[in-house]
This record gives structure tokens, sequence and C-alpha cells, in this order.
């Protein structure tokens, strides 16, 4: 997202706007919803159904003031696909994983499919390598045992926020 963002500036500036204010839309929203995941476990259905249009609209302008409306196919596979995702994983095993992190993942599936779909496979597998090294950890440091919980939320936001720093492969 950091190179799109540079490479949009000269010659896009209304999708520069855009995607600058969809990423720091995306730092603002993550931030929230890590701290609040970390405290109660619980992902507010008040901040991430909102965040479905504004990123969509904010990605979308993006995408359509860039030149590029393939992008729109992107971001709406990508959010579906990651949903779909986690909504299988929540399925499998619902005590592993709450309804919450499945609604966000429909949210980072929009950014990280927008950009490129290999970012979108980067950021769900570096999401779980974050949640579970955290797992370790804490269970060598003895804070917790292999029935826990952990909020996933934040490893949620961390991967991809990660992915999007990266460059993308097209």
């Amino acid at each position: 997202m950091l190179l799109e963002l540079a490479r949009l500036w000269p010659a896009y500036p209304l999708a520069f706007g855009a995607l600058l204010a969809a990423g720091a839309y995306l730092l603002v929203i993550g931030a929230r919803l890590s701290w609040i995941d970390l405290r109660t476990h619980r992902l507010p259905n008040r901040i991430v159904f909102p965040a479905y249009p504004v990123a969509g609209v904010l990605l979308g302008t993006a995408a359509l003031a860039g030149g590029e409306p393939g992008r729109l196919w992107g971001l709406a596979a990508g959010g579906a696909l990651l949903w779909l995702f986690y909504f299988a994983v929540r399925f499998v095993y619902p005590a592993g994983m709450g309804f919450g992190d499945v609604k966000l993942a429909g949210v980072l599936g929009l950014y990280l499919g927008y950009v490129d779909w290999i970012l979108l496979l980067w950021g769900t597998f570096a999401a779980f390598l974050l949640g579970g090294l955290y797992g370790v950890a804490m269970m060598a440091l003895r804070r917790a045992g292999l029935k826990s919980a952990i909020p996933f939320g934040p490893f949620m936001i961390a991967g991809a926020l990660l992915t999007l720093a990266l460059p993308a492969s097209g």
C-alpha cells in the first residue's frame, strides 16, 4: 500500500487522498479495536460494521480515480474470501474463534484484496503466525494454557498492517 501511495501521488491526487484516508482510517479503527479486544475479548459491531462502507467507498474512490477499476473486483472479492475463510474456521472450531473475528476479516480482506491477491494470503498467514507466537510465549511464561482464550483481533490487524507495508507482487 505504501508503494501504491507513492505511485498515485504525482499523477492521481484524488486517488492518493482517498487511499491515504483509507489507510489512516484502518490505523485508527485498528488501534481502537485492538485495545478493546485486548481488554474485553470483543470486537464491537458499532466499529466493525461502519468500516465496511467507509473502506469500500475510500478504496473504491482510489481505484476509480487512479484509473484502475479492476481493483474494485479485488477489494470485493478479497473481503468476501477472507470473511468466508474465517467463517469456515469458526464453523469448524467455534471455541477457537469469535464471530467478531469473522466480521473483522471481511474489512481486512477489502484492504488486502485491493492491493494484491498475494497480500491477502500473506496477511492471513501473518495473523495466525503472530497469534500463534503470542500463544506459545504466554504458555512458556506460564500465563496461559492450551485452553486459554486469546484475543485474535489485534493479530489480524497487525498481520494486515505489516503485509500492507510490503510491496505488491504485480
